[in-house]
């Protein structure tokens, strides 16, 4: 079974998720669409977006060094696995599947991996060496398609899956109520910090469809201002 990651709200998911190797940054070409159709149908959505101006959701880099970094960074601080990724990232001469499938299970755990870590991001190798998930069918895949795929890897739960979907393939319509920091973020914003339900944050969100991804990246900001990016 795979297991359950720390679910936080950004900017840690962002830090967590992010590659260390990217050069280039993308942005999704809906946002501006998203952005006037929640305006226009969101009473929390026209007070928040205007205050973030032109920011908007950036991704980076490849899909298996930032499913790598998600597994490195589960249940420990921003700052201790950025740590272990970068003495992670000294082992080989890059970061790829094939590359990581030679590493030794002594040096990784030097790097500051658990024994359960190594098992998970050999696994991850191990599918994106074997083809087991189809990375290049991604963009044509719906989500729940590829989210079957993710958690059928051994460390990769639907949080991490659903973070994914939202900060690497820049999906516009995900709505993970797994995560702490959107049922916060709902209960701050929509009912004065009263507990909320999943079927409370389904119901706030219908207004959201079909940008749930981008609504909810607002939501995250309403909680800490600082850009969120992967």
């Amino acid at each position: 079974m795979p297991s359950t990651p720390k679910k936080v709200a950004a900017p840690a998911v962002a830090q967590v998720l992010s590659s260390a190797l990217a050069a280039e940054v993308f942005t999704p070409d809906y946002w501006q669409d998203a952005c006037k159709h929640l305006v226009k149908k969101d009473r929390v959505m026209k007070r928040l977006i205007p205050q973030f101006g032109n920011a908007c959701l950036q991704t980076r880099g490849d899909a298996f060094t930032t499913l790598a970094r998600s597994i490195v960074g589960q249940q420990i601080s921003v700052k201790s696995a950025q740590s272990v990724w970068t003495r992670l990232t000294a082992l080989p001469s890059s970061m790829t599947p094939a590359n990581v499938l030679k590493l030794k299970v002594d040096d990784m755990r030097a790097a500051g991996l658990s024994a359960r870590k190594v098992e998970y991001l050999v696994d991850l190798a191990l599918n994106f060496d074997a083809g087991s998930v189809h990375v290049k069918a991604w963009e044509e895949m719906p989500d729940e398609d590829i989210i079957a795929e993710l958690i059928a890897i051994r460390g990769i739960g639907r949080w991490t899956a659903e973070m994914f979907l939202i900060f690497h393939l820049m999906r516009p319509n995900v709505l993970p109520l797994d995560d702490v920091g959107l049922i916060k973020g709902i209960s701050d914003n929509y009912f004065s910090g009263d507990p909320v339900s999943r079927s409370d944050a389904r119901e706030v969100a219908a207004a959201w469809a079909p940008y749930c991804s981008v609504a909810t990246w607002y939501i995250w900001r309403s909680l800490d201002p600082l850009p969120v990016a992967a």
